[in-house]
């Protein structure tokens, strides 16, 4: 895989072995961080954070990163151990690792700023844990062999160094994950299965900061280490998931499995990458194609058109950004721009902005082009107040990039082909459900979204915020 990724670190995998033996769904209840409170300095500091890791370089080109870190918007509730414990992990398709924070652990978050109590797992508390020791099977096809000066009394050990300057360390253990599964369409029971994760026992940086701590992260890249990759390599899942984040009512769906309905049309994925690159090749602004320099799109070199749900906003060239931003702009030849909080393009508007501004269209290769309306690109800061989600990628640190995130993504269902190599993007009502098949019964599920209340322990000020569904659709598990 391509070494531009989000760490510099040595990674590490994750190794599963699920206890049910018949055909089954999972699903996560999941939480979004912020809730309808949208506040642009936390997204941007979200993103910026986010970024300074996409861009760091990794020593080791395994097909992703380890970056159990990542502030990803959106997080789960999930048990582990025995007896189980609830933990509360980030959700993000650019990270490959299950990993929470441990008891013992250096620089841990003792509290979170977004509502959530945070709890240290303790390996010697579940009756089911075991320690992973470095020369056992996990260990050495994580490190590709055995690592020099390897005794059995030693534990696998893992180092994530981030291009922001924080990182963290820990060991692996295993233990009993208990999830919900589907067992039928919109229906759920609860289920256990065995998994090897991080076990984090220092933290640096801004990993030990409370201002967005959750335990830890639930990862879907594509690198070999991924809970997806390594389901598949077992034979127990197809590389395919759909995710579905609802802009509307703050929740949605996230399914692993075949998409049976609706069927969507795919772009190819760029190969030998460290993310979800595809090939971004026009933009269209209120039906007028931009001209846009030839190689702008390239994929290299720091290039190249990445979709990443765990970034908030938009970021493109300043070669897009600028004839962007003067087409977006040009029906409203008497409103001024003014900058908001040192970075942000705003203005004063109080018409309908989706009849005062253009749509805006991604064209992707093999005739796959995605709309942004102007009520999903702009960002209400006040009544008669707007901003532009849209970013100078120039001035930060994916100069040369364009990374398309939840402004673009909300509101849309992505599906990812890992097995035939594609993405596929469509609008859709993410407070519906979708259908998703089951391998080895062939049985198709419909799963969906589920809005439940969090005011007891998930409350953000006075926002309560919704839930967001992840459900993965899993099938033959052997003990």
């Amino acid at each position: 895989m391509d070494l531009r990724r989000l760490i510099v670190c040595a990674l590490f995998i994750l190794n599963i072995c699920w206890v049910c033996k018949v055909s089954a769904n999972v699903v996560f209840r999941v939480q979004h961080k912020y809730g309808g409170d949208r506040s642009l300095s936390a997204y941007k500091a979200h993103d910026a954070l986010r970024h300074g890791r996409i861009l760091a370089s990794v020593d080791l080109p395994l097909g992703g990163n380890g970056q159990p870190s990542e502030t990803g918007l959106y997080f789960a509730k999930i048990g582990l151990g025995s007896p189980s414990k609830d933990y509360y992990v980030q959700v993000d398709t650019g990270s490959d690792i299950l990993w929470v924070n441990c008891v013992g652990c250096t620089r841990c978050p003792k509290k979170s700023d977004i509502g959530i109590e945070l709890t240290l797992y303790d390996p010697k508390s579940s009756k089911t844990s075991n320690l992973v020791a470095c020369n056992e099977e996990f260990c050495t096809s994580t490190y590709n062999g055995q690592i020099p000066g390897c005794r059995p009394e030693l534990l696998c050990q893992y180092n994530v160094e981030y291009g922001d300057g924080s990182s963290t360390a820990g060991y692996f253990v295993q233990d009993i994950l208990q999830y919900n599964r589907a067992s039928g369409n919109l229906q759920t029971a609860v289920a256990n299965g065995t998994v090897v994760f991080g076990c984090g026992a220092r933290q640096s940086g801004e990993l030990g900061s409370s201002s967005e701590a959750l335990d830890g992260i639930l990862g879907f890249g594509q690198a070999n280490s991924s809970l997806i990759s390594q389901l598949a390599s077992a034979g127990k899942v197809k590389k395919m998931f759909s995710h579905c984040l609802d802009g509307v009512n703050g929740g949605g769906i996230f399914a692993i499995g075949e998409l049976v309905q609706p069927k969507l049309n795919t772009t190819p994925l760029v190969p030998n990458q460290a993310h979800y690159n595809v090939n971004l090749k026009t933009i269209e602004v209120g039906g007028h194609y931009l001209d846009l320099p030839t190689d702008v799109f390239d994929t290299g070199d720091g290039k190249g058109t990445i979709i990443d749900s765990g970034t908030t906003l938009a970021y493109l060239p300043e070669a897009v950004y600028d004839p962007l931003l003067t087409k977006v702009m040009s029906n409203q030849p008497g409103v001024s721009l003014h900058t908001v909080e040192q970075q942000f393009k705003c203005f004063q508007y109080t018409g309908n902005v989706d009849d005062g501004f253009p749509d805006i269209k991604f064209h992707f290769e093999n005739s796959l082009s995605l709309t942004v309306y102007p009520r999903e690109y702009l960002f209400q800061i006040r009544e008669d107040a707007w901003c532009i989600g849209w970013q100078n990628g120039n001035q930060s640190k994916e100069k040369g990039m364009t990374l398309l995130g939840d402004i673009v993504l909300s509101n849309k269902l992505v599906f990812y082909d890992l097995v035939n190599q594609g993405i596929g993007i469509t609008e859709y009502n993410c407070s519906s459900s979708i259908k998703v098949k089951d391998e080895q019964s062939g049985a198709v599920y419909s799963v969906g979204a589920h809005y439940l209340s969090s005011a007891s322990n998930l409350s953000i000020g006075k926002v309560l915020t919704v839930l967001l569904s992840l459900i993965v659709l899993l099938h033959n598990f052997i003990f």
